[in-house]
Formats: structure tokens, sequence, C-alpha cells
């Protein structure tokens, strides 16, 4: 374990350690470096400690620990001015270490650290000792930590399975009783589950009498909404013919008057017509004339029944304005969204009163244009062509409605034309007496 290097027998500066210095021992060489640093100065001390020269002890051996004992290895000058620090400081263990008898009262640790940096003889035996000695103690003190860990963990063995045996007693009966309640809860979770299937069914019953209801309701409520709109513009015909004969009353006559004068001028042009259709002569009729034959030269009925015209012939429109005081009636989107959709409604209403004064020239009937004050942003300026009446329905009131009210405002006899495809317009006109006739056949007709 010793071997010398240079040195005669008996040179502790010869003995060399084989084995790392032990850690014990090594703190408390540094330490002792770290002491006897602040006694040198920065030309005494190595090249790589001058940096430190400044620091306290505890710094310096905190962040020089490793370069001072690596000087201290190295650099033997050092290691003896280290030394003479060490003997000023301890000369009651430097004189027994240099004896070869150190105090059997002092630590091992403190001597091994004395003797590494001293260097008596036998200085390598010490540091050894010193380690072994430390490692003992170390071994011993984990015995004893062990030991005492293993009796500890032995009583807490003890009580954790006093503990799990208690616990699991009360587990047990825990369980037991937790049993018998899932038990008790199974039985209410199955009547609770008969009760929600009975109640689901209860609520689809009367979710679905609900919507029957709802349903109905909505029914009751549209009839009651139409019936509302139907009475409000009977009253608004109402107020509306109750003003007119005010102001005919104002002015010395009334509708009812008009409305017989009119309709004495349609039977009187009607027997003007009617004379001219028949060419009557001038002498009386024989009673030979009056009997039903068929005469040389004259139709067949089978000539009559090839002369019928179509429902879409336009030639029936003409034959319907050519009767006395014949009024046509014109739903004006209704043919213009029929003929000429595409078109702005500006220049649909354009379109269609241009033509229609043209048809008010050739047959002399009376034209009146409807249209929708609903499809209306602003209020329309619009000079109506002659011969032709143009109106606009009032706000909350349909063409349809102002169409209606327009036939029944005409006298029972009067011919009245109806132009609209709507298929509910037609029927209603029809009850009121009028003639109903196709866009389709209007705009043949214009065109």
């Amino acid at each position: 374990m010793v071997e010398t290097a240079g040195g005669g027998p008996g040179d502790g500066a010869a003995e060399v350690l084989d084995r790392p210095l032990p850690d014990g021992v090594r703190r408390r060489v540094v330490q002792i470096v770290s002491d006897g640093f602040g006694g040198l100065t920065v030309g005494e001390l190595p090249a790589q400690l001058r940096q430190y020269a400044r620091f306290a002890p505890n710094r310096r051996a905190k962040f020089a620990g490793n370069a001072m004992a690596a000087a201290l290895e190295t650099d033997p000058l050092f290691r003896q001015r280290i030394a003479e620090k060490f003997r000023e400081a301890q000369p009651e263990l430097s004189g027994a270490l240099d004896s070869a008898s150190p105090p059997p009262a002092a630590d091992p640790l403190d001597v091994a650290a004395a003797a590494y940096v001293l260097r008596p003889t036998g200085w390598v035996k010490l540091v050894t000792a010193a380690g072994e000695e430390a490692q003992r103690a170390d071994a011993e003190r984990a015995d004893e930590e062990s030991r005492v860990e293993l009796e500890r963990l032995r009583e807490e063995l003890t009580q954790t399975r006093e503990q799990t045996r208690t616990d699991t007693e009360r587990m047990r009966t825990e369980l037991d009783a937790a049993k018998k309640e899932a038990e008790s809860l199974h039985r209410k979770l199955r009547a609770a589950t008969s009760d929600v299937k009975r109640g689901e069914a209860a609520l689809r019953k009367l979710q679905a009498e609900m919507e029957t209801v709802r349903a109905e309701g909505h029914t009751h409520v549209s009839a009651a909404e139409s019936e509302s709109r139907r009475l409000k513009a009977r009253l608004g015909e109402a107020e509306a013919a109750l003003e007119a004969t005010r102001k005919a009353a104002r002015e010395g006559r009334s509708v009812e008057d008009m409305r017989v004068r009119l309709l004495l001028d349609t039977v009187l042009d009607a027997a003007q017509g009617l004379r001219r259709e028949l060419a009557l002569p001038p002498v009386s009729v024989r009673p030979a004339e009056t009997v039903d034959a068929v005469e040389p030269g004259r139709m067949t009925p089978k000539d009559i029944a090839a002369r019928a015209l179509s429902e879409n012939d336009p030639a029936i429109l003409d034959q319907l304005l050519a009767l006395p005081q014949a009024h046509l009636v014109v739903d004006g989107y209704n043919v213009t969204k029929t003929g000429y959709p595409q078109m702005p409604l500006e220049k649909q209403r354009l379109r269609l009163l241009g033509q229609l004064s043209q048809l008010a020239a050739q047959t002399g009937a009376e034209v009146t244009c409807v249209f929708d004050g609903a499809e209306l942003a602003a209020p329309v300026l619009l000079a109506p062509p002659r011969g032709v009446r143009v109106l606009f329905s009032k706000p909350g009131v349909t063409a349809d409605e102002l169409i209606r009210q327009l036939v029944r405002a005409e006298p029972p006899g009067r011919p009245v034309i109806v132009a609209s495809t709507d298929r509910e317009v037609a029927d209603g006109v029809a009850r009121a007496g009028a003639r109903p006739v196709a866009s389709a056949v209007l705009l043949k007709r214009l065109s």
C-alpha cells in the first residue's frame, strides 16, 4: 500500500496514497486549505487559486474546493505553506503527528486530514485507517438505521395488518348493507322504469292530442282570419258605398238611379243591337214564318254547330266586348306575368296599358285595369291612357278583392268580362254574374 518515490526510508513525503482520498477526509482537507488560504499572499498562491484570494473561507471552500485539493496534491511548495499555517493553528495535533502518536480521543477524520497535509512518516496508513474507520462507522450507522427502519416497518406492518383486518370486517359489513340497498334500489329502479314507460306513453298520447288541438286551432284561426278579412272587405265596400251614396245625394242623384239608368241604357242598346242583328222588316211577322223548318239556302244545324268558338279562341272576347255597355276588368299583373314576366313591373304596366288603350278604341267597351298595390315600393306617377281606367288596390286589400268589388258594384244584367287566370278570382266573379276569360285569351287578342 505504501510506495517510495525518490526519498529515503522513513520520509513521509515519499509515500504515495494508492486509492482515492475518502470523502470525509477530503472535506476536512479542503477546510484546512481554506482556513490557511487567507494567511498567504497572492504571490504565494498557485496561479489557478489567485482568483479566489478575496473569497470568504466558506465561499472559498464551496467554489474552489476541487482546485485547492488538486493544487495541494500537485504543488509541494503550496502544501508546505498550508502545512506551516496548520502547525501554527494546531500545534498540539501537529506535534502528536510528528511524534507518530496521534491523540486517541481525536476524530479519525481530523487526524487523517492533518496527516495528509503535514505528510509525516506513516501518513498513508493514517489516511487509510481513517477511511476504513469512516466506512466502518458509516456501515454501523447504516446497519443501525436499517435495524431501526426494520423495527419501524415491522410495527407499521403489524398496525397495517390489524387495520386491514378491521377495515376488512367493516367493509364486509358495509358490502352486505350495500348489497341489500342495491337490491332495494333495483326494485325501486324497475318500478321507476315502469312508471317512466307509462309516463312516456301518456306523454306521447298527450302530444298527439296537443298536435290535433293545435292543428284545429290553426284551422280555426285561419278561418277566423279569412272571415275577418272578408268582413273587413265587406265593411270597406259598405263604407265606400255609403260614401258614394252621400256623394250622389249631395249631387242630387242616388247610386240606384245611376245603376238603373246604366241598366236602362244597356237594355236599349241591346234592343237596338238585336234589331240591327235580326234586321227585322218593318212589317209584322206572319204566323207561317214562326214554323221551324229548313228553307232552301239557309244554314243547317250542322253549320250552326260548326260556328261554335273554343274557350281559348280570341274571337270569343270580341263577341263579348261587342255586347252593349260591355265592361272589361283586367287583372293587370296576372296578365303581364303570364305574357312577359321577365320585364320590370313598370314596363309591364306600360305595355299592357298601351295595348288596352288600342283595344278600347277598337271596341268602344269600358276598360278597367287593376294592379296590386302591395307590389309598389312608392306611389306610381302614371297618366292613364285614353279609354282605360287604372286602379291600384289600397294597403291591406289585394287586387283580387278589388276586382270582386268592381263586379259587385255593377248592376245585374250588365255584361262584365274579367280577364284573369287566377282560379279563385274566376270562380268569385262567375258567382257574381261576370264572365271570366283566361289571361292567355286576352294576350292573344292584344297581339
